[in-house]
């Protein structure tokens, strides 16, 4: 069968003239060539997950070095011990509800009338100032932020930092006069009438300076007739706490008593302070601490910082080592091979079964006390992190020392050197940046658990672990849970970031998926 081709004429409209020197085309190509980074670049960017793991792994960096420049008014080495393991604290924001230093705790009768009585101790200084419970809610030194009674008692929230109260200190006269000058000068009242040592006073620890109100021998408070009859008061009178100052014959009451010394500049006096104030004239500041404080009173926000730090620092510089050891060993393990390679690999079998917990234990044990507990660390993974490093590199090397582009090096007379570092080695790169990146979580959790276990000692008052926070609160945590799970969340947040970061520069630097659009 014939096909009946019809030749359709086009019209002369349809044509024009083109100059010698245009060019015309209908799409308009890019005919850049794309580079082996941007390449790996523009396919990491397709993994969202990866993406959000770096982000995250960014802002935990940057928290890490700015949150100390943000916190000026004290540093990561400051530390009080009465309040230690206390919530988080802002002075500016606890009037709305927020870092308001509280907790949430149940309590006896005599346990919040002894919490109820700082907030009326503070507002009654001189003896005179007979104010009741209800009037003392208002005080901006009342601990009690809110409490109701139920059947098994009392509960309610209380400020930790208030509820620290009052204390007793031994000072210089000199220190004295100077605590006046600022209490007139800020108008924060620091001293307060010391407590009689008589019937009245709490039995059990005459050295509690909270007990400043006349108690009976269970430390209930009471108050004294004028006939002499001592009766037990009630929280639900709207009480008014009696006080048990010391006072002089004329019945001024003390604010300081002669504790030994010599002359006016040596002289001690033992006074009794409200520490809250005190505090503010030790160190010119509120005790904000925005994350609370840690076991022993450091400021919590520095010290995740601190440790964060150290945790980089340390994964950091041990995946370089790995990066730079394994990759010297592995590339001459797999580029001469042979008896060579034989000798390498039995070396790396021996190093590679020692376990790494007793290795460890041993450096700390023998080399700590010499160079200190980080660089013994580093020493432990000096001597066997980079194997696995060795054994990827060693693998590839292999793979593509026979390539005809290999051999053609060979030929042309390239030295082994040349070989090595310019034709097979490139090929190896991506591999050897993810071993390197998922080096990096590994590190954090066997520092972590090394810190935990207290076989790798890195808690002291100028640097610290996450390992070691989660150590110091592994005891207390159930009453003091932000201890736990602020470290907690921060090693989580860093295993599981960097592992997904790993994985998207693994599929972004496989050069099997190079120049693919999925």
């Amino acid at each position: 069968m014939e096909n009946n081709i019809v030749m359709e004429k086009i019209p002369a409209e349809k044509f024009r003239f083109v100059n010698q020197d245009e060019r015309i085309h209908d799409k308009k190509f890019d005919d850049k060539p794309i580079g082996y980074f941007k390449d790996a670049w523009i396919r990491f960017k397709k993994s969202k997950a990866s993406v959000v793991a770096a982000i995250i792994i960014l802002l935990i960096f940057l928290y890490a070095f700015i949150c100390p420049l943000m916190i000026r008014s004290h540093s990561a080495t400051f530390m009080s011990n009465l309040y230690a393991k206390k919530p988080g604290r802002v002075s500016w924001l606890k009037d709305i509800g927020i870092a308001d230093g509280g907790m949430k705790r149940n309590f006896s009768e005599r346990g919040i009338q002894s919490k109820l009585a700082i907030g009326v101790g503070a507002e009654n200084y001189d003896g005179n100032h007979n104010v009741t419970v209800s009037e003392a809610m208002e005080s901006e030194y009342m601990p009690m932020i809110r409490y109701k009674e139920t059947d098994q008692g009392y509960t309610g929230r209380i400020d930790t930092y208030l509820e620290v109260g009052f204390i007793y200190r031994s000072i210089e006269q000199a220190e004295f006069q100077k605590i006046r000058d600022w209490e007139q000068e800020t108008g924060l009242r620091v001293l307060y009438p010391l407590i009689a040592d008589n019937e009245f006073t709490y039995a059990f620890d005459k050295t509690d300076a909270n007990f400043w109100y006349k108690v009976d021998a269970k430390g209930s408070p009471v108050r004294v007739n004028s006939n002499g009859e001592v009766k037990r008061i009630s929280l639900k009178d709207d009480m008014k706490f009696e006080d048990n100052y010391l006072r002089d014959d004329n019945g001024n009451v003390l604010y300081y008593i002669y504790a030994g010394g010599g002359d006016q500049s040596t002289a001690q006096y033992k006074i009794r302070v409200l520490y809250y104030n005190y505090f503010q004239y030790l160190y010119g500041h509120e005790p904000d601490y925005i994350l609370g404080t840690d076991a022993q009173g450091y400021d919590m926000a520095l010290r995740l910082a601190g440790g964060i730090k150290l945790s980089l620092e340390i994964s950091i510089a041990v995946a370089t080592m790995n990066f730079v050891i394994g990759t010297l060993y592995g590339a001459v393990e797999g580029y001469y091979g042979g008896t060579v390679d034989l000798i390498m690999e039995r070396i790396s079998d021996i190093l590679w079964d020692i376990p790494f917990i007793v290795l460890a234990s041993l450096f700390q044990i023998h080399l700590a006390a010499k160079v200190g507990p980080i660089p013994s660390l580093l020493f432990v993974y000096i001597l066997t992190g980079w194997i696995g490093t060795a054994s990827l590199v060693r693998t590839q090397f292999y793979r593509f020392k026979n390539q005809e582009y290999v051999m053609a090096a060979h030929t042309l007379g390239a030295r082994d050197s040349r070989i090595i570092w310019k034709h097979i080695y490139p090929n190896t790169l991506g591999t050897i940046i993810t071993s390197s990146a998922l080096a990096i979580p590994s590190v954090i959790y066997q520092e972590s658990n090394l810190s935990y276990l207290g076989i790798v000692k890195l808690g002291s008052s100028k640097v610290t672990s996450l390992g070691t926070l989660l150590s110091d609160s592994s005891g207390i945590w159930t009453n003091y849970p932000h201890l736990m799970i602020l470290p907690a969340l921060t090693i989580s947040l860093l295993m599981i970031c960097f592992n997904l970061f790993g994985n998207g520069l693994r599929d972004a630097f496989n050069p099997a998926l190079r120049g693919t659009e999925e």
